[in-house]
């Protein structure tokens, strides 16, 4: 799963399904002659003027506060979508290509927010509010002294933020809408192990390191970073209140039961969470959950044949404890690790050119999830670069508990947040030329998640997996994807206990206990989001049979994978849409247009 470049993933639960919005707009108003232009100008707009880091990026600097979250913020902007969808709506034969699919989606997605009001639970667990400075900070470079000042006023406005998240939270605890108690410690530990008594060792630190003495005096820099470890000083003190705030009066409200199934308006939540994830897919959380009953069938048939082959004696049961346990399926050091991680990618890289023929511009590394938050962190994530600002894509991989990390799984973990995954789908989106801003950083779950698990199967294809036990990692990382259709449907539309949810991923997989633990709670504090994977890889499979069917021998598969990212993220339908065109243009030898 990624970090965008410019922007992060949308946590549409959290009351983020723009960025960060930092303050108010002015009326949108249009001549009765609106066209597609003037709505998308309008959107770009308001989705720039509502957050710090595309305001500064425009403007040619660098930003200096964090979102503003209030309710009265988020009812402006539900208003101007509302006004937005009526004029884009109203719009004669420009309603059908993928600018006006999602801009709807997009629309639609910041009118839910307001009406179910997710700002009230702004955490997932996983992740939330309180790890966004810590990504920022990883972001920065303040090798200049208005770039280290401006980093010195963003660690300033970090109080008012975490206030302004707090009094939502509070609204949640007395509407009774709250977040569950597993996320919550998860949230309360990430939160702790951010706290540092020295300034100079936190994370948030980490911008001054850039200040150079070629472009300043060494008095200069001593200065700024004196100023910068005041600043994260300040930010700690914010930090310690949060984490009473969320001990003392947050964890007595959590909710009792894991998904939201019971809470007031919780199935109707739920089914407008899975719409979003799965944008254009048209699935109920009913064939959500039917889908993953199938899937989590024909992967465990599929795995029985390793076992086969391998000549292991004993029980698939017997099987998971074997590879949950040996040492050779282990790193034991942090280094060694990471070292693997990069040598697999480099493999990866190195299979590209038989499978696209259009590469990114921009590289990525290898690097660890920050201690600060690695203990409740997922297994691994993609974090996004920045041509511009020469900030290449970052692979992240999780060296907390090394017992945990095997490495049949890591073949599949690099494919899907490196290459042919989310670096090459997202670096070549944000190259696009000629196209909208807002499509070069749109992110959708399903094409995004369901490249990311397709690019797993691809690399299979390549034969990149190198034992059967890389290939049952492969097949044990896509039983994962499935079993979440059905745990993550049975928490949040079922109303099914922790321990039920847990359970498809015990029986079926090889993913290590804390792992499953971690992945559990975190489908517990995301309703929906996890679902959009298996959906989003299935059509594309489907997409390329269909294509592959259509146009027999002429089918080329470096063909298909660059007219399916050659335009960026967008919903299935939208998806669909492009492909049959472009299948259709090369039947009768005409170039395919959107």
């Amino acid at each position: 799963m990624p970090k965008t470049a410019s922007k992060t993933i949308r946590h549409l639960f959290t009351g983020a399904a723009f960025a960060a919005l930092a303050m108010s707009v002015s009326p949108i108003v249009f001549a009765q002659d609106a066209s597609l232009e003037t709505v998308i100008d309008a959107f770009e707009t308001l989705s720039r003027e509502g957050d710090p880091d595309a305001m500064a990026k425009e403007a040619g600097t660098s930003p200096k506060k964090w979102s503003s979250v209030t309710p009265a913020y988020y009812a402006d902007r539900a208003s101007k979508a509302e006004a937005l969808l009526a004029t884009l709506d109203g719009l004669r034969n420009q309603g059908d290509g993928p600018e006006s699919t999602i801009l709807r989606h997009l629309l639609k997605a910041e009118i839910n927010a307001h009406a179910f009001d997710n700002a009230r639970i702004p955490f997932t667990g996983d992740s939330g509010f309180y790890t966004w400075p810590t990504y920022s900070a990883m972001r920065t470079r303040a090798n200049s002294k208005d770039k280290a000042e401006a980093w010195i006023a963003r660690l300033n406005d970090l109080p008012r933020y975490f206030d302004e998240q707090k009094a939502n939270m509070r609204r949640g605890i007395d509407s009774g809408w709250t977040q569950h108690s597993d996320p919550l410690a998860t949230a309360i530990e990430q939160i702790k192990a951010q706290i540092k008594t020295d300034p100079t060792k936190s994370t948030l630190f980490m911008p001054f390191e850039s200040l150079s003495a070629s472009s300043l005096s060494e008095s200069e820099i001593d200065v700024l970073k004196q100023q910068g470890a005041a600043a994260v000083s300040r930010a700690m003190m914010a930090y310690e209140k949060l984490l009473a705030f969320m001990e003392t009066e947050y964890a007595p409200a959590a909710r009792a039961n894991p998904g939201i199934a019971s809470m007031e308006g919780g199935q109707s939540a739920y089914a407008m969470f899975v719409a979003h994830h799965t944008a254009g897919a048209g699935l109920t959380p009913e064939d959500i959950h039917e889908v993953g009953k199938t899937e989590v069938a024909r992967i465990r048939a599929q795995m029985e044949t390793i076992i086969e082959e391998v000549e292991f004696d004993g029980t698939f049961e017997e099987f998971q404890t074997f590879l949950r346990t040996d040492p050779q399926f282990y790193s034991t050091t942090p280094e060694d690790l990471l070292e693997k991680a990069a040598e697999m990618s480099k493999r990866l890289d190195a299979l590209l050119p038989r499978y696209f023929g259009k590469l990114p511009r921009l590289p990525y590394g290898v690097e660890a999830v920050p201690p600060a938050i690695a203990p409740g962190y997922t297994t691994g994530r993609y974090s996004g670069g920045d041509q511009e600002k020469g900030i290449a894509g970052t692979y992240l991989v999780n060296t907390y508990a090394l017992d945990q990390r095997p490495l049949y799984e890591l073949p599949a973990l690099s494919a899907h947040e490196a290459v042919p995954g989310h670096h090459l789908q997202i670096s070549l989106a944000q190259e696009l030329e000629d196209m909208p801003e807002f499509r070069k950083s749109y992110y959708t779950t399903t094409f995004g998640e369901g490249w990311g698990l397709y690019a797993e199967k691809l690399a299979g294809e390549a034969g990149f997996y190198r034992t059967p036990y890389e290939r049952f990692g492969q097949l044990s990382y896509e039983m994962w994807r499935a079993c979440r259709l059905v745990s993550d449907t049975g928490l949040h539309h079922y109303n099914w206990s922790r321990e039920k949810a847990e359970e498809c991923f015990i029986k079926n997989t090889a993913l290590a206990p804390l792992n499953i633990q971690t992945e559990v709670t975190r489908y517990i504090g995301w309703p929906g989001q996890a679902t959009a994977y298996k959906v989003g890889e299935l059509k594309i499979l489907e997409l390329r049979a269909a294509a592959k069917e259509a146009l027999g021998e002429a089918f080329d598969i470096r063909d298909f994978h660059d007219v399916l990212l050659g335009a960026g993220s967008m919903p299935l339908d939208a998806l669909e849409a492009r492909i049959m065109a472009w299948v259709e243009g090369e039947q009768h030898g005409t170039e395919s247009t959107e």
